[in-house]
């Protein structure tokens, strides 16, 4: 859909204020959005009328170039109601923030029509393109790709070829949708509303504008080409991992809500406790899981704030200093799959019924977390490896 007039959103707490406002929409929708496996049009409508998706945006097309704090903060607002919207919307801002790298032509041919545009995009290499003149004929595929069926733009990394079909440089390109389609793949367990599917580009034509080398963007190098934004200065890999970990701080908070709400008129099943908020076990373990979902909070926002300062002084933070940033996301991942672990076992069996929301925020975290771009395991070697003087990275996203 192309936006041709926005709404009068001027600052990050007019659009958390308008989603705030929108809770219960998303709630009603969110068992329809997994048996679909789609976010609702309606949500997705009144997310955008919101100014949802402009948080990542150029200021000069409407935008508001928020900051990793307030995408965490959308993100974690959103999941409260729903984890396959937050999910959709934080991915569509992650590709919004990291499409502000290309060339200002780039950016001006996307945000002609507004701020409001939601994007999609995979970082990996999963297709190839060959030098043309004025461009790049591109085939690949492309999976995992949320938010591809709401999409207007995609991205995708590639591998460019030489003439001789060898690799000679990793890149990433931006498509259009009407020069994709999108390949029904995401049939999985949880955050099936996410849309997730697997992008498909046969021989497209793609213009020089519209791809930039991934070398630059890795060693921090394209925070020259932004003297005035501290905001797409900032390090490339923590914002990759850590704009994942805002939609498990509401699933957390979700999750918590739920079981204390519960607890009020839910009696303890075999035994003479008439509300579980009697009971100082189920008391201990809500203190338990609340305090886990404190934690993450803690580490989550402690890395944002590094993030954003780094940028603010206009320097790369050193690898020491990003890797710590991937142990804090690690830290806040595990800390809230705990969290909702630890609800399951307060809330009882009853928690996996189909018509309790509480499962589906298991489902949904669970899937989230092992997202490959921010695996705990390999945050946490990446940070072991920094704290012991090691350079044999495991990862390029640090």
């Amino acid at each position: 859909m192309t936006t041709t007039q926005s709404p009068q959103i001027d600052s990050v707490g007019d659009v958390l204020a308008r989603v705030r406002d929108l809770l219960p929409l998303i709630k009603q929708h969110s068992a329809d959005n997994e048996r679909e496996r789609r976010v609702d049009p309606a949500v997705i409508e009144a997310l955008r009328d919101a100014g949802a998706f402009r948080l990542a945006a150029p200021r000069r097309h409407g935008g508001l170039e928020a900051g990793l704090t307030s995408m965490l903060e959308l993100s974690a607002l959103i999941a409260e109601a729903d984890g396959g919207t937050s999910w959709v919307t934080t991915l569509s801002n992650i590709q919004s923030w990291s499409t502000c790298m290309y060339p200002r032509q780039t950016v001006d041919e996307i945000y002609a029509d507004g701020p409001d545009k939601i994007l999609c995009g995979v970082v990996s290499p999963g297709g190839t393109a060959r030098k043309v003149d004025g461009g790049y004929r591109v085939t690949g595929q492309w999976p995992y790709a949320s938010a591809s069926l709401h999409a207007e733009w995609m991205g995708g990394g590639v591998w460019v070829l030489d003439d001789d079909g060898d690799e000679e440089d990793q890149a990433m390109i931006l498509l259009p949708r009407s020069d994709v389609r999108v390949e029904d793949t995401w049939y999985v367990a949880g955050m099936r509303a996410s849309g997730s599917n697997t992008i498909v580009a046969e021989d497209v034509f793609v213009p020089d504008h519209r791809l930039i080398s991934m070398l630059p963007v890795m060693s921090g190098t394209y925070m020259a080409d932004h003297p005035d934004s501290a905001f797409y200065r900032s390090a490339f890999g923590p914002m990759l991992v850590l704009v994942l970990v805002g939609p498990q701080l509401g699933l957390g908070r979700a999750a918590l809500d739920l079981a204390v709400t519960k607890a009020a008129t839910k009696t303890l099943a075999y035994t003479n406790i008439e509300r579980q908020a009697e009971s100082v076990a189920f008391q201990l373990l809500i203190a338990d899981a609340a305090t886990k979902i404190d934690t993450a909070h803690l580490h989550a926002y402690r890395a944002t704030a590094d993030v954003q300062r780094y940028a603010e002084q206009n320097v790369y933070p050193d690898f020491a200093a990003r890797a710590r940033m991937r142990a804090d996301s690690a830290v806040a991942l595990r800390s809230i799959n705990s969290a909702i672990n630890t609800l399951l076992d307060a809330s009882g069996a009853g928690s996996f019924a189909e018509v309790n929301a509480m499962q589906r925020i298991w489902r949904d975290s669970n899937v989230g977390a092992r997202h490959a771009v921010m695996l705990p395991q390999v945050s946490m070697e990446t940070y072991g490896k920094a704290l012991l003087g090691q350079r044999d990275h495991i990862t390029a996203i640090i």
